[in-house]
């Protein structure tokens, strides 16, 4: 039986589950304790994982392009927040103060790295320099993202801890993982390689451990009593226009630069999306533990929203790029052909 096109993804169904399971059957007490314990293991595996996975001569490849680094770079951690800040008074009547911090947080997140790096290649992008940009956005954000979660969003941090104590628990918990996995890559990173389902599920797994966690906290603290409907359905309407304005931006400055067509493609996935998998541990280590099932809420409808408006776009760039490489050979056979005609009617 073939799949009804209306449905979504088997994890963006997963996670709508986890989040539903989560507000039903939240963990509580001594359970969860045992719980953060596991989902501090399941992150703390995924980066080390990642850090295996990723070749430093991937890294080198695209490092080069300097230019498009700095514009993918300044649109995740410059553009975002500024927007996030300047339509602040325009868009947080719409909803919760709650929501509108894990607005603000999801604006000073990394980039994604899988999908901008999918969506690149679907549509015909600079995939080396995608590899490169989007993986040195995670990595930049290890460090940024507190400093701007710092700045950024005021009386939100976890429960009064200094920027420096945050910094060290995400080095801790993230980059100390990470590193790890980088030097036992000559040791593991073929059997990674071999084995991609084995991180896609870790992946997909420590997020779902995550949400689970942060939303049964959140439940326990009556999340869903503090927001109300109307703030939900205001909430995709501000997510709607911070991706409109980051990808209508990026489309309109990557022109103007006289970046190619393949390094625009580049810009616009790499410097308008939000990391999911990064956010959601981050989030987890920042905030306070009753604050993270709010601050995640914005992150995931619009990484829902990002996937869904990139894949449309993706699709089509890449389908327009196949359609005219088609015309242009069919034009050069042609040619060929007349030509081949006309030496032949002369002989």
């Amino acid at each position: 039986m073939a799949r009804p096109k209306f449905l979504p993804d088997n994890f963006t169904l997963c996670l709508v589950g986890t989040v539903i399971l989560a507000s039903l059957l939240p963990v509580h007490g001594q359970s969860a304790t045992a719980f953060n314990w596991l989902t501090n293991i399941a992150v703390g595996l995924l980066f080390f994982l990642h850090g295996a996975k990723l070749s430093r001569e991937a890294i080198i490849a695209g490092a080069t392009h300097w230019r498009l680094h700095l514009v993918v770079l300044a649109s995740t951690f410059v553009l975002f927040p500024v927007l996030g800040l300047v339509l602040k008074p325009v868009l947080s009547p719409l909803v919760t103060p709650a929501l509108y911090a894990g607005v603000l947080f999801l604006c000073t997140l990394p980039s994604t790295v899988q999908s901008s790096i999918a969506f690149t290649s679907i549509a015909r992008g600079n995939v080396p320099a995608a590899v490169c940009s989007a993986s040195a956005s995670s990595l930049i954000g290890i460090f940024v993202t507190p400093a701007l979660v710092s700045v950024v969003v005021t009386n939100q941090n976890a429960g009064g801890t200094s920027a420096w104590h945050t910094v060290g628990n995400i080095v801790l918990q993230l980059l100390v993982p990470f590193v790890a996995g980088q030097l036992l890559r000559p040791l593991i990173g073929r059997w990674i390689e071999r084995n991609k389902s084995v991180l896609k599920f870790v992946d997909q797994g420590s997020i779902l451990f995550v949400v689970y966690g942060a939303f049964s906290e959140a439940v326990n603290e009556g999340l869903w009593h503090h927001i109300p409907l109307a703030a939900l359905g205001g909430l995709l309407v501000v997510n709607a226009v911070l991706l409109a304005l980051a990808l209508g931006i990026t489309i309109f400055t990557s022109k103007k630069l006289g970046f190619s067509r393949a390094d625009q493609i580049t810009i616009i996935f790499c410097g308008s999306k939000k990391s999911l998998a990064a956010g959601v541990p981050m989030a987890k280590v920042i905030f306070a533990s009753n604050a993270v099932g709010a601050v995640v809420l914005p992150l995931m409808l619009f990484h829902q929203m990002q996937l869904m408006v990139c894949a449309a776009l993706a699709q089509r760039w890449g389908a327009r790029d196949l359609s005219a490489e088609r015309d242009a050979t069919r034009g050069e056979e042609s040619g060929a052909s007349a030509g081949e005609r006309t030496a032949a009617a002369r002989r």
